[in-house]
């Protein structure tokens, strides 16, 4: 794993969830909202977990660990909920400009949100973010299908073939 790598990555998850976000800004709040029975309920409660988790994992890798992950009440809409994503994006970048190749074995300890202790190296964890984040965008997009709306592609390959053409 190296920095390259590394920033690839996180430009790959910059541009999905800004693509995916896009696609929710064209629902009604009812939609938005609506009860679906996935993992999260809905696509907001869906959207708020992938911005928490990437929150939290910021806060870690920065040596703070968070008890919760933002609720409803503090990011009740889209427009909350994207505000807080383009500052967690941009605190990322921040973060991620601030490494060294040596700073991706280090260790990270951090506690969980039961208590527990966990220490993993760095570059695991910046990995497990981008690949967390891929798993519920994935349920977002069966959310929106179930709402007969087209989710965007956000393959890998989509956003290297679309970065290729520009």
């Amino acid at each position: 794993m190296d920095l390259a790598y590394v920033g690839e990555l996180y430009a790959y998850n910059r541009w999905a969830g800004g693509r995916l976000r896009a696609v929710v800004e064209r629902l009604d709040p009812q939609q938005f909202q609506r009860p679906m029975g996935s993992s999260f309920t809905s696509v907001r409660d869906t959207l708020l977990h992938i911005v928490g988790g990437e929150w939290i994992w910021l806060e870690r890798w920065n040596g703070r660990s968070p008890r919760a992950l933002p609720s409803a009440t503090d990011l009740p809409d889209l427009a909350a909920i994207s505000m807080r994503w383009n500052q967690v994006e941009q605190d990322q970048e921040r973060f991620l400009a601030g490494l060294v190749q040596s700073d991706l074995t280090k260790s990270i300890t951090y506690v969980n949100q039961k208590g527990e202790t966990w220490t993993y190296p760095l570059w695991q964890l910046l990995t497990h973010v981008v690949n967390h984040s891929t798993y519920h965008r994935g349920q977002v997009a069966t959310l929106l299908r179930q709402l007969e709306i087209k989710p965007p592609m956000t393959d890998f390959l989509v956003y290297y073939e679309e970065r290729m053409v520009r």
